[in-house]
């Protein structure tokens, strides 16, 4: 059987375009697979905002990695994990991809920033790149770390977003590419997504480009597609959905004198059941009498 590693290579090599749910827990991670995605983003955003903490490097390798432990045991399709700035030097980041890839994760993806981070779309923060040569590196010991060949390492710039321009990003995915890189994903927070069409152009590198359209919404699949574009991420509108809803509900509970009064759709008590595979465990109290009775423990 293929690891998830080969399933995403093999997805990106045969489709125009992957496309990446976000997702936060195990549950959430269930939902983006059954809901026809291609791979899932265990974001360091939404993981975060679980652990109701900022976006800010703050959380442990350990604590993110368990989450995403979580999503690739409950799921078959592949997950690629948000690193952020892989925890550390060069010698954080050989670590984090060993673990990472002993869990079956299928790929990580690390951004060239200092550390702590603070999240790429947060209001007159700082974003603060490390020397080119430093992030490097960190490539350099995550692509000896390897055991597993098709194991992917996507190397994320956030030169666009640091305002230090297209010059910058270009030459940083060069030398992201020349270090060993598997993938290369471009940032951007601009309101549409010329910046992201500029850089398919004008960059003349052979790796596959990855994008996190959450700034310019109305870009359309195609647009992506015939601009080079092989994988999209939907980085957090699960999470920022969830939070919707959720509020939604409880303020309604509170102002209200029966949950009949709610005016919002929920799901199901049978559909949680399905997604734990409860009614797993019926048919295995079947088989299990079943064979007590051929061996005679019951009559």
């Amino acid at each position: 059987m293929d690891s998830n590693a080969q399933k995403l290579r093999n997805l990106i090599d045969s489709k125009p375009i992957i496309k990446v749910g976000g997702a936060f827990d195990a549950m959430s991670a269930k939902l983006v697979e059954n809901s026809g995605f291609d791979a899932i983003w265990a974001g360091s955003f939404g993981i975060s905002a679980t652990h109701a903490l900022p976006d800010a490097s703050i959380l442990t390798m350990t604590e993110f990695l368990n989450v995403s432990s979580n999503m690739e045991d409950a799921c078959d399709i592949p997950i690629i994990a948000d690193c952020d700035t892989g925890f550390g030097g060069p010698s954080n980041v050989s670590h984090m991809v060993k673990k990472y890839e002993k869990a079956g994760i299928a790929a990580v993806c690390i951004e060239d920033k200092t550390f702590p981070k603070q999240n790429s779309f947060l209001e007159n923060s700082k974003q603060e790149l490390l020397p080119e040569k430093e992030f490097v590196s960190k490539i350099i010991a995550g692509k000896e770390a390897k055991e597993n060949p098709n194991f992917m390492l996507i190397a994320r710039t956030e030169a666009l977003i640091s305002g230090m321009g297209m010059k910058e990003a270009i030459k940083r995915a060069n030398a992201y590419e020349k270090a060993g890189a598997d993938a290369i994903l471009i940032h951007s927070k601009q309101d549409t997504a010329e910046e992201f069409f500029e850089f398919s152009e004008s960059w003349g590198g052979s790796l596959p480009l990855v994008v996190v359209p959450t700034s310019f919404p109305t870009v359309k699949l195609d647009e992506l597609i015939s601009h080079k574009i092989k994988m999209v991420i939907y980085a957090n509108q699960t999470l920022r959905a969830t939070h919707a809803i959720i509020s939604k509900v409880l303020e309604q509970l509170k102002n209200s004198a029966s949950i009949d009064d709610l005016s919002v759709d929920m799901t199901s008590m049978k559909e949680i059941f399905q997604l734990q595979e409860t009614y797993n465990i019926k048919k295995q109290e079947e088989k299990i009498e079943k064979d007590l009775k051929k061996m005679g423990y019951i009559n």
